[in-house]
């Protein structure tokens, strides 16, 4: 039995979710190396008007992954894998020994400022929750304008990107075709299509030469829904996945499929947790948000158990 780290993107982002994290050294440690890095406090921009920017966005959920993890493993809680959700990769990436932390957030610095150079204005996501795939493929097809599958999180729960003209058509036909809920998300961005084919080439050069390395705990890319054992197919995948879909699904049911039975997402909230439940029905999916350090290691001390039986 296996214990899986994963990570939320954007959308999952909470106003004060830096100052929520444990008040423990690992975690003033990770904040004090991203303030060092950018030059500023970054206990600065987790308030509501902060994250109105996607490069905020960005930086603290790959800031609370990364430090809710290092408290974990400061406590002996180690994962056996690892995956993220968009830019959750880069925690994921961090945390597998693959990308170092410094370096992860001078580029996700860099990723967020180029999606938000790129489209400023009249871009972003919408979740649409009871349709299967095809059936939401058929109706995308019919929908003129620019709007994309980016996100198949479950077998009924997905996610378009594109033009706001161009899914508010696309959520009244989807409504009309027997969808339960089209819900504008937070996110000011078209992520995990071709409309952001320019900014991931233009970040995968960002990336120099030996910057990611072999990772020390399996990393599954959720573009791939597999695990990539090369530091520059993960720098590929990291770069990349701003224009790729989400395979969450294939992911999740990846990640059953090779052992893992108690999957732990790390901060904001519980998204991924949600997402998890069919999969990990005979398992455990939790959520650092709303469960206590000490639940969570007695979870995870229930898994070693298991093991060594």
């Amino acid at each position: 039995m296996s214990v899986l780290f994963t990570f939320p993107g954007q959308g999952s982002q909470r106003a004060g979710m830096l100052h929520a994290l444990p008040p423990h050294e690992e975690a003033a440690r990770t904040l004090d190396e991203a303030s060092d890095v950018l030059g500023y406090d970054v206990k600065s921009i987790d308030d509501a008007d902060s994250l109105r920017s996607t490069v905020a966005v960005q930086l603290c959920l790959l800031i609370a992954g990364v430090a809710q993890a290092r408290v974990m493993q400061a406590h002996g809680h180690e994962p056996d894998m690892v995956s993220g959700l968009s830019v959750g990769a880069y925690p994921a990436a961090v945390v597998a020994g693959a990308l170092a932390y410094a370096d992860a957030v001078r580029l996700v610095a860099l990723r967020g400022q180029s999606m938000e150079r790129a489209y400023p204005a009249g871009y972003g996501m919408t979740a649409i929750v009871g349709l299967t795939q095809r059936a939401l493929e058929r109706l995308i097809a019919q929908v003129s304008g620019d709007v994309f599958l980016a996100n198949v999180n479950t077998e009924t729960q997905m996610v378009v990107a594109g033009s706001d003209a161009a899914m508010h058509r696309l959520a009244a036909l989807a409504s009309d075709h027997g969808a339960q809920r089209c819900e504008r998300l937070d996110v000011a961005v078209p992520s995990h299509c071709a409309l952001l084919d320019a900014p991931a080439a233009a970040l995968a050069d960002a990336f120099g030469a030996g910057d990611v390395r072999t990772p020390r705990i399996v990393y599954l890319s959720a573009s791939a829904a597999r695990p990539l054992f090369d530091g520059a197919r993960i720098a590929a995948d990291l770069a990349s996945n701003m224009a790729r879909q989400v395979r969450w699904h294939d992911t999740m049911r990846l990640a059953w499929e090779r052992g893992a039975r108690l999957a732990i997402e790390m901060p904001p909230a519980n998204v991924l947790t949600r997402m998890a439940s069919s999969i990990f029905a005979e398992g455990v999916a939790v959520s650092c948000s709303e469960t206590s350090l000490p639940d969570l290691g007695a979870l995870v001390d229930r898994e070693r158990t298991r093991d060594e039986r």
